[in-house]
């Protein structure tokens, strides 16, 4: 991996005595775009908690390239360019859509007017320009997703953590929320996380995979030979996983 890399290494985390991982290591190189999957509770959350400094770690390191944001509040590890969603929606719901994605710019330190202009600009990208002025309580689901996502992106993140970011959407609007996220890393020179459990998803827009089961790592790599791989079909994908995303 480059030496800018974003890197997990060796991380354990318990909660009262139950290790909801162990040793777990992974990297996400600049540009790219990774799938992060597993069965329910095999740690794929908590990892990216992890990461973020939401929850303590009991053993290993996190760093982008040479700095350590081992042991960092979440706020800390956001101003070193890590963004994220969460796997249920956090948005402001009493503030407009705008309003929403102009506060986590105007947190990264930009003043009132370059904020909102790059709330504009990020609500015509993700087709809610409409929506601008309309409060975020009343928004559908999947328009919600789509703020949140646009919200981290105000903060000029280096590295994007998606939790499972397609989560309540409808076939279309997860079409179009992949036809967005396969750009970013070269639109804005970021790299991508993604969590999700829409296969068809991860197998069009990630290139690399890394697969955990029981808060450990099971297999690495390309799309093709993890999808191949035996303890992956067993633990997760299914028997029949190859005939159904070849």
């Amino acid at each position: 991996m480059p030496d800018n890399s974003l890197r997990a290494i060796d991380v354990s985390v318990e909660f009262s005595g139950l290790r909801a991982l162990d040793g777990v290591s992974l990297s996400i190189a600049p540009r790219e775009i990774l799938g992060l999957i597993g069965p329910n509770g095999s740690g794929k959350t908590t990892l990216v908690n992890a990461i973020t400094g939401q929850v303590p770690m009991t053993g290993g390191r996190v760093l982008c390239g040479n700095q350590e944001l081992t042991g960092l509040l979440p706020r800390e590890v956001a101003l070193c360019g890590i963004a994220r969603s969460f796997q249920v929606v956090r948005l402001f719901n009493n503030l407009t859509v705008i309003e929403n994605v102009e506060a986590a710019a105007l947190a990264h330190g930009n003043g009132r007017r370059v904020s909102r202009d790059k709330a504009h600009v990020l609500l015509v990208e993700f087709g809610l320009e409409g929506r601008a002025e309309d409060l975020a309580v009343g928004l559908s689901y999947g328009d919600k997703r789509r703020v949140e996502i646009a919200r981290a992106l105000a903060a000029d993140p280096k590295y994007l953590l998606l939790d499972e970011p397609a989560a309540g959407m409808n076939e279309g609007e997860t079409a179009v929320l992949l036809s967005i996220l396969e750009t970013l890393p070269e639109t804005r020179s970021l790299s991508l996380l993604i969590i999700d459990h829409d296969m068809g998803l991860i197998m069009r827009l990630c290139n690399r995979l890394h697969v955990l089961a029981s808060g450990r790592t099971i297999a690495e790599g390309d799309k093709d030979s993890v999808r191949g791989n035996p303890m992956v079909i067993e633990a997760y994908l299914g028997a029949d996983s190859e005939a159904t995303h070849a």
